[in-house]
């Protein structure tokens, strides 16, 4: 019986050497991870709060995101329906972004720009995308990827020609996506071959945003397929250059206004000088433009779903069935209570990533946490407006459709949603 009795209690002690090595006692205190060790903050007393909560702005926030909600209110608000119908953005509203500098919100002040901060660019994406997300999609891929790629890796003389474009009247586009590489994007095959103190772009991209109004396209091409991604490298090509040519707009679910082509280049002439950054480095500064980009996304979906919300609820407290409001019936209001404060995790999500990039601390997973969420919040609460609103909802001749239909691109473009969760996954994984 002994005997019997060291065998079971060896089994056991076998047992737990194989259990894995995280799990612990009560009584033994979990091992201290990086996402859970609190860091030290400057400037701490002991008075209050060291740090203002997310939804305090500066003085310069709060005057740009008043200054963009009456521009879109007032400009955008009255053309949204025709140019959803007419699949084209109105010329003037293109003119107003610039004319309200909203087209150059972190481009620096002696480049024409604003020279306002990264988190007064997401205040006014969610600002417009609350109108329009067409409108907004126009300012944040200009502010968020364009401008941010020739500011950080652009030579003097490539930041004083093209930045001063940008911020007054040239529209820009970042051209990535091909008919072969959407998620897998270096896996593309446009070539750039070397010619003396020339490149010869060759090859295709499909799904290119802004393409039909932009003057300025940041083209990905390959120097050497050979090395794979590594030969990937990013050019300045001008819209009337030679050989290149801009195909009919997509006849598009949503964000219609938002032009996107495909474009082809035929043997297309580029100067050497018109490499932006280091050759071979184009995929480091895509990464790093679209994990800033989604950011802006966030916003967008974010400014969306609340702008749906926004419409929907005071007709919910208006419209009578049974005798009294719809709002009345608990199982609305508790659909409502959801849906808010959905859209409010949705809010704090992408402020504390936008706060992050600003204060220059990592920011990755933040980033796709909120890009993510936001992208399926928007789809959940447009999608819950339309069945509160009923009959009105489902008509065109109503704005909750159309948000309804502009939500869906947030779970697809600039990494879909299946891409954020790898990315978050693996920085999990590393953190463990």
């Amino acid at each position: 019986m002994e005997g019997a009795l060291v065998r079971l209690l060896r089994g056991s002690a076998l047992l737990r050497g194989n259990y894995p090595t995280c799990l612990c006692s009560w009584k033994t205190p979990p091992r201290a991870l990086k996402s859970s060790q609190p860091e030290a903050l400057l400037g701490m007393t002991s008075e209050g709060l060291p740090c203002a909560p997310l939804q305090t702005f500066t003085n310069e926030e709060m005057m740009i995101k008043n200054s963009v909600k009456k521009f879109a209110q007032e400009q955008v608000a009255p053309l949204v329906s025709t140019m959803d119908e007419n699949s084209k953005m109105e010329k003037s509203i293109i003119q107003g972004l610039f004319q309200q500098g909203l087209m150059a919100i972190n481009i620096d002040a002696k480049y024409g720009g604003t020279g306002a901060s990264f988190f007064s660019l997401i205040l006014a994406v969610e600002e417009l995308a609350k109108v329009d997300a067409s409108v907004a999609l126009l300012c944040d891929v200009q502010n968020t990827v364009v401008n941010k790629l020739i500011e950080n890796h652009g030579t003097e003389e490539q930041k004083a020609a093209y930045l001063t474009m940008l911020a007054t009247e040239t529209v820009g586009s970042f051209c990535l996506s091909e008919a072969g590489s959407g998620s897998d994007s270096f896996a593309l095959k446009t070539r750039a071959d070397k010619k003396g103190d020339y490149y010869i772009i060759n090859g295709s991209k499909m799904w290119i945003t802004n393409a039909e109004y932009a003057d300025l396209f940041l083209v990905m091409a390959n120097v050497d397929p050979a090395m794979g991604y590594k030969g990937i490298t990013c050019f300045l090509v001008h819209r009337d250059t030679e050989g290149f040519c801009i195909g009919r707009p997509e006849n598009k679910l949503g964000v219609r206004a938002s032009s996107t082509c495909p474009l082809t280049f035929e043997n297309v002439k580029v100067p050497e000088a018109n490499i932006l950054g280091q050759v071979g480095h184009g995929y480091k500064y895509a990464i790093g433009s679209l994990n800033e980009g989604r950011i802006g996304i966030a916003a967008q979906m974010l400014g969306l779903a609340q702008g749906c919300f926004d419409y929907t609820v005071p007709y919910t407290k208006e419209r009578i069935q049974f005798g009294k409001r719809l709002f009345d019936f608990q199982g609305l209001q508790h659909q409502v209570a959801q849906v808010a404060t959905q859209l409010e995790a949705a809010r704090l999500l992408t402020y504390n990533a936008a706060r992050l990039v600003e204060g220059r601390k990592l920011f990755i997973k933040e980033a796709a946490m909120a890009k993510y969420y936001a992208s399926e919040v928007a789809g959940l609460t447009t999608s819950k407006c339309i069945e509160w609103m009923g009959g009105v909802g489902y008509s065109r001749d109503y704005p909750v459709e159309k948000y309804f239909r502009d939500a869906k691109i947030g779970t697809i473009y600039e990494g879909a949603s299946n891409i954020q969760l790898n990315t978050i996954a693996k920085l999990i994984d590393a953190q463990y």
